[in-house]
């Protein structure tokens, strides 16, 4: 009897050590060696505090095999098949300013003021744009992946990739952009440029590509096309020695940030992929929040978008992947195309309703339904009231205050109960000390979406490091001023994540990815 009590023990102890085996591989490791716990079906995960810092991450540099390299290797694929085109999304190194504590703190703090000043130039964006272009219709769409990186070391906080303008004849240089899907029209700083902010790269030279040329004032891009790009209609000023007329632009921001120039065409070299006929803006007058780079490029809706002046090629889709990581060469991508074989998401591609507004065309919204913060579910007026706009080019989530307030609290209900909290950071409200900490656990936001489709913010996009020694650490989102204005997911809460948009199929898609491909 007793032998048969002890047996009854041992596979009551065997059962409980098999489920938290299993437990243990759900919770396991997120693909990137961290721990991570489910609470209440969410996860909350463990983020080593290095990777949150602005600096060099001291790891020596490694050649591995990514799908830049491999997507290299496939430019020779018969013409059924479709050709990608892979660069690289690097994050940089703070080389360009001090690392005393101070002067980085000092740094930080303008660069969120230029995130602060942008997302406020969103919102008068959204009250001032009033005209709706076409979309692009299907097509046999082939790809390109072309690189983006953190442009940190440019001075901003928005991702960054690289394209060349001009033909195989071109004396111009290569040419880093900020990446922005607020914003339509693609522009360039150009010689001779009488008002220029400075820039890492060369200014680009149009009289060194034999394949330049300035769109005539009679030309459909200058009248409808860039309205609905910038707002404004071009106009006309005689082109020099011969007596055609020039098509100028005139974009201006929110934040009081401009280009002015001469619209154009040109070949535009993306990786491995040119397009030619290229309609562009060659900025000869440009001042504002642009950093050390050399312009923008556009990926929002209307018709002088790269997107949809690509649509024919690439079938209106395109996707990228940020990097997780502040520092090192941490390497994403912007994946133009509905190729997903460079694609290494960890979970399957999740899509809600895209949606468009004809009074703000250049924007991609979605209705986000819900929210919950590890699993612990969070209600406010403000979920599933208004569309949320999604944004590459602002860095920080901005919330509606109802949502923010209810997001905060449950946050600091689970997160303030082991760590002490710290001063606010510009912006940023919600700040703890986490000094002697290399890693801590924290719980992650989910956005539920129309449709059932989810977006969990990964652990590097919830924290972020104002002070390197670690004592100011701070929630990575805030709050709008007013219920009424338009929430905004912002970049630094999309890290990690393959973001899909599909302008033909008018949906938006999610899944977790690595998206530190390391260098090549």
């Amino acid at each position: 009897m007793e032998v048969c009590r002890l047996v009854r023990r041992l596979l009551r102890l065997l059962l409980l050590l098999l489920h938290v085996v299993a437990l243990l591989a759900v919770a396991g490791a997120d693909g990137r060696g961290r721990r991570v716990a489910v609470v209440a079906g969410k996860e909350s995960a463990v983020v080593r505090l290095r990777e949150l810092e602005w600096g060099s991450s001291g790891k020596k540099k490694t050649k591995i095999q990514t799908p830049f390299a491999q997507a290299r290797r496939a430019e020779t694929t018969t013409a059924a098949r479709t050709t990608t085109t892979v660069l690289e999304l690097k994050h940089h190194s703070l080389a360009a300013i001090s690392d005393h504590p101070a002067a980085q703190e000092s740094y930080l703090r303008r660069l969120l003021a230029a995130d602060e000043a942008q997302a406020n130039s969103l919102q008068l964006r959204n009250m001032e744009v009033s005209t709706q272009s076409g979309q692009p219709g299907a097509a046999a769409a082939a790809a390109a992946e072309v690189p983006m990186t953190s442009g940190i070391r440019f001075q901003t906080l928005n991702y960054v990739t690289t394209i060349a303008l001009g033909g195989s004849s071109s004396r111009a240089g290569n040419l880093t952009v900020i990446v922005d899907t607020g914003s339509d029209l693609t522009w360039v700083q150009c010689k001779p440029c009488s008002v220029c902010y400075a820039q890492r790269d060369p200014l680009f030279d149009p009289s060194g590509s034999a394949s330049y040329a300035a769109v005539p004032c009679n030309a459909s891009a200058c009248a409808a096309s860039l309205r609905a790009a910038t707002g404004t209609p071009g106009s006309c000023a005689s082109g020099g020695g011969n007596n055609s007329e020039k098509c100028y632009y005139s974009l201006a921001y929110g934040d009081g940030s401009f280009s002015r120039g001469v619209l154009a065409t040109d070949t535009v070299a993306l990786g491995g992929t040119s397009v030619d006929g290229f309609v562009f803006g060659c900025g000869l007058s440009n001042r504002g929040l642009f950093g050390g780079t050399a312009g923008l490029m556009g990926l929002g809706r209307t018709e002088l978008s790269l997107v949809s002046q690509t649509a024919s090629r690439f079938g209106g889709v395109f996707s990228y992947c940020l990097p997780g990581t502040i520092s090192g060469d941490s390497t994403g991508s912007l994946s133009l195309g509905g190729d997903t074989s460079s694609y290494r998401n960890s979970t399957p591609v999740s899509y809600t309703r895209m949606i468009a507004d004809p009074e703000q065309p250049p924007f991609y919204f979605m209705n986000v339904t819900g929210a919950s913060v590890a699993g612990a579910a969070v209600t406010a007026a403000g979920l599933g009231t208004t569309n949320v706009l999604i944004d590459s080019g602002t860095v920080i989530t901005r919330l509606a205050p109802s949502v923010y307030r209810a997001v905060r609290a449950e946050f600091t209900r689970q997160f303030s109960a082991h760590y002490p909290a710290a001063p606010a950071f510009s912006l940023l409200d919600t700040c703890y000390n986490l000094t002697g900490h290399d890693e801590v656990t924290v719980p992650l936001l989910t956005f539920h979406l129309e449709g059932g489709a989810d977006m969990t913010v990964d652990a590097a996009g919830m924290l972020f490091m104002a002070r390197k020694d670690g004592s100011q650490v701070c929630l990575a989102m805030a709050s709008l001023s007013f219920e009424d204005q338009t929430p905004i997911i912002g970049n630094y809460q999309q890290k990690n994540r393959r973001v899909v948009y599909d302008t033909v199929g008018s949906r938006l898609g999610f899944a977790n990815e690595d998206c530190s491909y390391g260098s090549i």
